[in-house]
């Protein structure tokens, strides 16, 4: 008996009606991290950059660049991928898709891909934002651009995670406004761990976004305060963790048939 096929027209109109709503509101949705990135350099830079010119070689507007895309493409990876899968449990639809002929990984795939490429797009708007302030050079671009894609396709996964959880709108912001975002902060967005003292250094190693943050900066500059392979090897974790997750949920049904 052969394998089924696989069902692309599926995945595509899963993406397709998902990027449909971000297209309605595409305006808002680049003008917001277009307007919060300057503010983060207009800010920082007056207040901090003149005090602390630079980190490891870096200047300092330079340096918190991987920071702010980083810190707005895991808000960004949860937040699309959780209300896109939540929507069909909150409104019902997703009885409707369970006994569509897609697989589990379809499904999956469909969903995260939209929200990988809202996150992304998004990222990219501030990379480009922040070179009208700062002077931004990428040593390895393959490698960030791979970076750039595990990341937002881990947390969208993440997100996706969440979204079965969740049994309201309430819940899917406790995530991301009260865990993500202030280990985000706490794992050198805005400044090297090296610079903490201890045992407050030590402690920021238990932080898994430390090592997401420093893998990505080094695609940058080359530097970090953690090396590439643990940085690497840190993400492919999480990632398996996460897939693996989302494949016990489908074959459970965890919140998704009850």
């Amino acid at each position: 008996m052969s394998a089924p096929a696989f069902n692309l027209n599926g995945v595509l109109a899963i993406y397709k009606f998902e990027m449909h709503r971000f297209l309605r509101t595409l305006w808002t949705g680049l003008a917001v991290p277009v307007i919060t990135t300057s503010l983060y350099f207009v800010v920082f830079g007056s207040a901090i950059g003149s005090r602390m010119t630079e980190i490891d070689g870096i200047a300092y507007g330079s340096f918190i660049v991987p920071g702010l895309m980083m810190l707005s493409l895991f808000t960004e990876s949860i937040f699309n991928a959780s209300f896109g899968i939540h929507m069909p449990r909150f409104t019902g639809t997703i009885y409707e898709l369970l006994s569509a002929p897609l697989s589990a990984f379809e499904t999956v795939l469909g969903y995260v891909g939209a929200a990988a490429t809202k996150a992304i797009t998004v990222a990219l708007v501030i990379l480009a934002t922040a070179n009208l302030f700062v002077d931004i050079q990428i040593q390895h671009p393959f490698l960030m651009v791979a970076f750039l894609l595990l990341i937002a396709a881990t947390f969208c996964m993440f997100g996706f995670i969440v979204g079965i959880w969740a049994k309201g709108f309430e819940q899917l912001q406790i995530i991301p406004l009260l865990i993500v975002t202030p280990l985000t902060f706490l794992g050198g967005s805005f400044y090297s761990i090296d610079m903490l003292p201890q045992p407050w250094r030590t402690f920021t190693l238990f932080n898994p976004i430390v090592y997401l943050i420093n893998g990505f900066r080094w695609t940058f500059y080359g530097t970090a305060d953690v090396r590439i392979e643990v940085s690497l090897g840190i993400t492919l974790l999480i990632f398996l963790l996460c897939l693996y997750t989302v494949a016990w949920i489908f074959r459970t049904g965890y919140r998704i048939k009850a």
